[in-house]
Protein backbone atom coordinates (compact mmCIF):
# COMPACT_ATOMS: atom_id res chain seq x y z
CA UNK A 1 0.00 0.00 0.00
CA UNK A 2 1.78 3.62 -1.11
CA UNK A 3 0.78 5.73 1.80
CA UNK A 4 1.32 10.14 2.01
CA UNK A 5 2.14 11.54 5.45
CA UNK A 6 1.53 14.99 5.40
CA UNK A 7 3.29 16.82 8.39
CA UNK A 8 1.96 20.71 8.25
CA UNK A 9 3.98 22.45 11.12
CA UNK A 10 4.61 25.81 11.94
CA UNK A 11 7.77 26.39 9.98
CA UNK A 12 7.22 23.95 7.24
CA UNK A 13 4.77 21.52 5.50
CA UNK A 14 6.90 17.75 5.47
CA UNK A 15 5.79 15.01 2.71
CA UNK A 16 6.34 11.83 3.43
CA UNK A 17 5.41 8.41 0.63
CA UNK A 18 6.10 5.26 1.47
CA UNK A 19 5.06 2.13 0.10
CA UNK A 20 3.96 -0.25 3.41
CA UNK A 21 3.92 -3.93 3.43
CA UNK A 22 3.45 -5.61 6.49
CA UNK A 23 4.85 -3.78 9.40
CA UNK A 24 7.56 -2.73 7.55
CA UNK A 25 8.21 0.53 4.90
CA UNK A 26 10.35 1.49 1.89
CA UNK A 27 10.64 5.87 1.65
CA UNK A 28 9.41 6.34 -2.16
CA UNK A 29 9.56 10.36 -2.17
CA UNK A 30 10.02 13.18 0.80
CA UNK A 31 9.61 16.89 -0.16
CA UNK A 32 8.48 19.83 1.94
CA UNK A 33 7.39 23.68 1.95
CA UNK A 34 8.58 26.29 4.13
CA UNK A 35 5.14 28.22 5.09
CA UNK A 36 6.10 30.29 7.91
CA UNK A 37 2.54 30.30 9.24
CA UNK A 38 3.61 32.28 12.45
CA UNK A 39 5.82 34.95 10.70
CA UNK A 40 4.16 37.99 10.37
CA UNK A 41 4.57 40.01 13.42
CA UNK A 42 2.75 38.52 15.88
CA UNK A 43 0.17 36.93 14.74
CA UNK A 44 0.86 33.40 15.75
CA UNK A 45 0.88 35.23 19.72
CA UNK A 46 -2.63 36.63 18.30
CA UNK A 47 -3.54 33.21 17.67
CA UNK A 48 -4.00 34.01 13.71
CA UNK A 49 -2.80 32.98 10.78
CA UNK A 50 -2.16 35.80 8.79
CA UNK A 51 -3.56 36.57 5.23
CA UNK A 52 -0.29 35.90 3.69
CA UNK A 53 0.92 33.06 5.42
CA UNK A 54 -2.46 31.40 4.72
CA UNK A 55 -1.90 32.13 0.89
CA UNK A 56 1.31 30.65 1.17
CA UNK A 57 -0.15 28.02 3.22
CA UNK A 58 -2.47 26.70 0.74
CA UNK A 59 0.37 27.40 -2.09
CA UNK A 60 2.34 24.94 -0.39
CA UNK A 61 -0.59 22.57 -0.15
CA UNK A 62 -1.31 22.47 -3.52
CA UNK A 63 1.89 21.74 -4.55
CA UNK A 64 2.45 18.66 -2.46
CA UNK A 65 -0.91 17.90 -3.66
CA UNK A 66 0.63 17.55 -6.79
CA UNK A 67 3.38 16.00 -6.19
CA UNK A 68 1.17 12.88 -4.26
CA UNK A 69 -1.36 12.57 -7.30
CA UNK A 70 1.95 12.30 -9.64
CA UNK A 71 3.10 9.13 -7.08
CA UNK A 72 -0.48 7.28 -7.31
CA UNK A 73 -1.08 7.47 -3.69
CA UNK A 74 -3.99 4.92 -2.25
CA UNK A 75 -3.85 6.88 1.32
CA UNK A 76 -3.43 10.09 2.66
CA UNK A 77 -3.03 10.94 6.31
CA UNK A 78 -2.25 14.89 6.57
CA UNK A 79 -1.98 15.76 10.73
CA UNK A 80 -1.94 19.22 11.10
CA UNK A 81 -0.20 20.86 14.59
CA UNK A 82 0.25 24.03 16.61
CA UNK A 83 -0.19 27.19 14.48
CA UNK A 84 -3.31 25.54 12.80
CA UNK A 85 -4.43 23.87 16.14
CA UNK A 86 -4.19 27.42 18.17
CA UNK A 87 -5.46 29.74 14.80
CA UNK A 88 -9.22 30.68 15.39
CA UNK A 89 -9.48 30.60 11.64
CA UNK A 90 -7.76 27.22 11.62
CA UNK A 91 -10.79 25.64 10.55
CA UNK A 92 -11.08 28.10 7.74
CA UNK A 93 -7.64 27.22 6.61
CA UNK A 94 -8.37 23.22 6.51
CA UNK A 95 -11.56 23.56 4.81
CA UNK A 96 -10.07 25.40 2.05
CA UNK A 97 -7.75 22.80 2.16
CA UNK A 98 -10.31 20.72 1.38
CA UNK A 99 -11.92 22.50 -0.81
CA UNK A 100 -9.17 22.96 -3.43
CA UNK A 101 -7.50 19.75 -3.13
CA UNK A 102 -9.64 17.04 -1.48
CA UNK A 103 -7.25 16.52 1.55
CA UNK A 104 -9.18 16.06 4.55
CA UNK A 105 -6.49 17.44 7.74
CA UNK A 106 -7.15 16.06 10.82
CA UNK A 107 -5.86 18.60 13.66
CA UNK A 108 -3.96 16.71 16.21
CA UNK A 109 -3.76 17.81 20.00
CA UNK A 110 -0.54 18.36 21.32
CA UNK A 111 -0.78 15.01 23.14
CA UNK A 112 -1.59 13.41 20.18
CA UNK A 113 1.54 15.13 18.40
CA UNK A 114 4.22 14.05 21.22
CA UNK A 115 2.79 10.03 20.99
CA UNK A 116 3.57 9.94 17.38
CA UNK A 117 6.88 12.24 17.70
CA UNK A 118 7.65 9.14 20.26
CA UNK A 119 6.90 6.41 17.84
CA UNK A 120 8.86 8.59 15.04
CA UNK A 121 11.78 8.49 17.59
CA UNK A 122 11.75 5.01 18.52
CA UNK A 123 11.78 4.20 14.75
CA UNK A 124 15.34 5.96 14.50
CA UNK A 125 17.16 5.87 17.65
CA UNK A 126 18.40 2.22 19.28
CA UNK A 127 16.74 2.90 22.44
CA UNK A 128 16.80 0.66 25.48
CA UNK A 129 15.16 0.15 28.10
CA UNK A 130 16.43 3.05 30.18
CA UNK A 131 14.53 6.55 30.59
CA UNK A 132 15.03 9.09 27.93
CA UNK A 133 14.02 12.77 27.53
CA UNK A 134 12.67 12.83 24.03
CA UNK A 135 12.60 16.64 22.50
CA UNK A 136 10.59 18.09 19.39
CA UNK A 137 11.46 22.00 19.01
CA UNK A 138 8.64 23.20 16.50
CA UNK A 139 7.75 26.78 15.39
CA UNK A 140 4.18 26.79 17.30
CA UNK A 141 5.18 24.51 20.20
CA UNK A 142 8.00 22.05 21.83
CA UNK A 143 6.67 18.74 22.85
CA UNK A 144 8.73 16.42 25.61
CA UNK A 145 8.51 12.98 26.24
CA UNK A 146 9.82 10.85 28.68
CA UNK A 147 9.99 7.48 27.75
CA UNK A 148 11.69 3.92 27.26
CA UNK A 149 11.66 1.48 24.57
CA UNK A 150 8.86 -0.27 25.77
CA UNK A 151 6.09 2.64 27.22
CA UNK A 152 5.77 6.27 27.50
CA UNK A 153 5.93 7.67 31.34
CA UNK A 154 4.88 11.20 30.87
CA UNK A 155 4.50 13.59 27.83
CA UNK A 156 3.46 17.52 27.33
CA UNK A 157 3.41 20.16 24.62
CA UNK A 158 3.73 23.43 25.31
CA UNK A 159 3.23 26.62 23.49
CA UNK A 160 6.83 27.33 23.30
CA UNK A 161 7.65 27.01 20.26
CA UNK A 162 10.51 28.81 18.07
CA UNK A 163 8.41 31.38 16.10
CA UNK A 164 6.10 31.92 19.04
CA UNK A 165 9.49 32.92 21.35
CA UNK A 166 10.83 34.80 18.93
CA UNK A 167 6.99 36.85 18.01
CA UNK A 168 7.10 36.88 21.78
CA UNK A 169 10.02 38.72 22.90
CA UNK A 170 11.84 40.35 19.59
CA UNK A 171 15.70 39.24 20.45
CA UNK A 172 18.11 42.19 19.24
CA UNK A 173 20.81 41.40 16.45
CA UNK A 174 22.55 39.62 18.61
CA UNK A 175 20.31 38.80 21.57
CA UNK A 176 21.25 40.76 24.65
CA UNK A 177 21.84 39.15 28.01
CA UNK A 178 18.60 41.39 29.55
CA UNK A 179 16.41 39.54 26.99
CA UNK A 180 18.36 35.89 27.46
CA UNK A 181 17.40 36.35 31.32
CA UNK A 182 14.21 37.17 30.09
CA UNK A 183 13.18 34.20 27.69
CA UNK A 184 14.49 32.18 30.32
CA UNK A 185 12.53 33.43 33.34
CA UNK A 186 9.86 32.81 31.50
CA UNK A 187 10.83 29.08 30.21
CA UNK A 188 11.27 28.63 34.29
CA UNK A 189 8.05 29.49 34.65
CA UNK A 190 6.40 27.81 31.63
CA UNK A 191 7.88 24.37 31.85
CA UNK A 192 7.26 23.49 35.89
CA UNK A 193 5.80 20.87 35.00
CA UNK A 194 8.09 19.40 33.07
CA UNK A 195 10.96 20.38 35.32
CA UNK A 196 8.75 18.92 38.36
CA UNK A 197 9.10 15.28 36.20
CA UNK A 198 12.89 15.53 35.65
CA UNK A 199 13.44 15.47 39.51
CA UNK A 200 11.50 12.14 39.45
CA UNK A 201 13.31 10.06 37.01
CA UNK A 202 16.99 9.24 36.44
CA UNK A 203 17.21 10.20 32.94
CA UNK A 204 20.66 10.40 31.45
CA UNK A 205 19.72 11.04 27.88
CA UNK A 206 18.26 13.70 25.38
CA UNK A 207 16.99 12.96 22.48
CA UNK A 208 16.40 15.40 20.00
CA UNK A 209 14.06 15.61 17.76
CA UNK A 210 14.90 15.89 13.81
CA UNK A 211 14.46 19.81 12.84
CA UNK A 212 17.15 21.99 14.64
CA UNK A 213 18.91 18.95 16.08
CA UNK A 214 19.67 17.69 12.90
CA UNK A 215 21.19 21.61 11.81
CA UNK A 216 23.10 21.04 14.99
CA UNK A 217 24.70 17.56 13.95
CA UNK A 218 25.43 19.55 10.86
CA UNK A 219 26.50 22.91 12.58
CA UNK A 220 28.92 20.75 14.32
CA UNK A 221 30.37 19.14 11.38
CA UNK A 222 31.73 15.58 12.81
CA UNK A 223 28.85 14.05 10.73
CA UNK A 224 25.89 15.31 7.91
CA UNK A 225 22.73 14.38 8.35
CA UNK A 226 22.16 11.28 5.71
CA UNK A 227 19.04 9.45 4.35
CA UNK A 228 21.25 5.73 4.74
CA UNK A 229 21.37 6.94 8.61
CA UNK A 230 18.70 8.22 11.27
CA UNK A 231 19.99 8.32 14.91
CA UNK A 232 23.42 10.32 15.82
CA UNK A 233 25.34 10.79 19.24
CA UNK A 234 26.22 14.61 19.55
CA UNK A 235 29.85 15.07 22.42
CA UNK A 236 28.07 17.55 24.40
CA UNK A 237 31.61 19.92 24.85
CA UNK A 238 30.93 19.91 21.33
CA UNK A 239 27.33 20.88 21.70
CA UNK A 240 28.10 23.72 23.92
CA UNK A 241 30.91 24.99 22.10
CA UNK A 242 28.44 25.49 19.24
CA UNK A 243 25.60 27.00 21.58
CA UNK A 244 27.65 29.71 22.98
CA UNK A 245 28.63 30.92 19.80
CA UNK A 246 25.75 30.65 18.08
CA UNK A 247 23.29 32.08 20.72
CA UNK A 248 25.57 35.46 21.35
CA UNK A 249 25.83 35.44 16.73
CA UNK A 250 24.56 38.38 14.40
CA UNK A 251 22.15 37.32 11.78
CA UNK A 252 25.36 38.27 9.48
CA UNK A 253 27.33 35.36 11.08
CA UNK A 254 24.63 32.83 10.99
CA UNK A 255 24.51 33.65 7.52
CA UNK A 256 28.19 32.16 7.13
CA UNK A 257 28.01 29.44 9.30
CA UNK A 258 28.22 25.72 8.12
CA UNK A 259 25.73 23.21 8.15
CA UNK A 260 22.77 26.09 9.32
CA UNK A 261 19.94 25.71 6.42
CA UNK A 262 18.17 30.03 5.98
CA UNK A 263 15.01 28.43 6.46
CA UNK A 264 16.79 28.50 10.77
CA UNK A 265 18.73 30.85 10.66
CA UNK A 266 16.51 33.22 12.82
CA UNK A 267 15.09 30.93 14.94
CA UNK A 268 18.56 28.35 16.22
CA UNK A 269 19.46 30.87 18.22
CA UNK A 270 15.79 30.13 20.32
CA UNK A 271 16.30 26.58 19.72
CA UNK A 272 19.96 26.14 21.26
CA UNK A 273 18.59 28.71 24.52
CA UNK A 274 15.62 25.96 24.61
CA UNK A 275 17.82 22.96 24.85
CA UNK A 276 20.80 24.75 27.35
CA UNK A 277 17.56 25.30 29.71
CA UNK A 278 17.28 21.56 29.19
CA UNK A 279 20.60 20.62 30.03
CA UNK A 280 21.28 23.24 33.06
CA UNK A 281 17.77 21.78 35.05
CA UNK A 282 18.37 18.15 34.44
CA UNK A 283 21.25 15.58 34.97
CA UNK A 284 21.57 14.79 31.53
CA UNK A 285 25.13 13.30 30.29
CA UNK A 286 24.22 12.42 26.94
CA UNK A 287 22.61 13.96 23.39
CA UNK A 288 21.13 11.89 20.79
CA UNK A 289 19.88 12.96 17.59
CA UNK A 290 16.77 11.09 15.44
CA UNK A 291 16.13 12.23 12.22
CA UNK A 292 13.01 10.84 12.75
CA UNK A 293 9.40 12.75 14.07
CA UNK A 294 5.91 12.97 13.54
CA UNK A 295 5.85 11.77 10.03
CA UNK A 296 7.38 8.52 11.00
CA UNK A 297 5.17 8.25 13.63
CA UNK A 298 2.09 8.32 11.92
CA UNK A 299 3.67 5.52 9.97
CA UNK A 300 4.20 3.28 12.90
CA UNK A 301 0.68 4.08 14.34
CA UNK A 302 -0.80 3.02 10.74
CA UNK A 303 1.44 -0.44 11.72
CA UNK A 304 -0.80 -0.70 14.44
CA UNK A 305 -4.50 -0.34 13.13
CA UNK A 306 -4.07 -1.94 9.89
Amino acid sequence: MRVAILDLGTNKFSLLIVDIHNNTYAEVHHAREVVKLGHEDESITLNLISPEAFQRGVTALCNLSEIIKKFEVETIKALATSAIREAENGAHFVDEIHRQTGIAIEIISGAKEAELIYYGNRLAFDMSEELYLIMDIGGGSNEFIIASNSAILWKQSFKLGVARLLSLFKPENPISEKTLKTIKKHLQTEMQPLLTELKKYQINTLLGSSGAFESIVDMIGKEKISSTKSGYEIDLADYHAISKKTIHSTSQERQLMKGLIPMRRDMIVLSYILIDFILQNSKIKKLGVSSYSLKEGAISMFFKSH
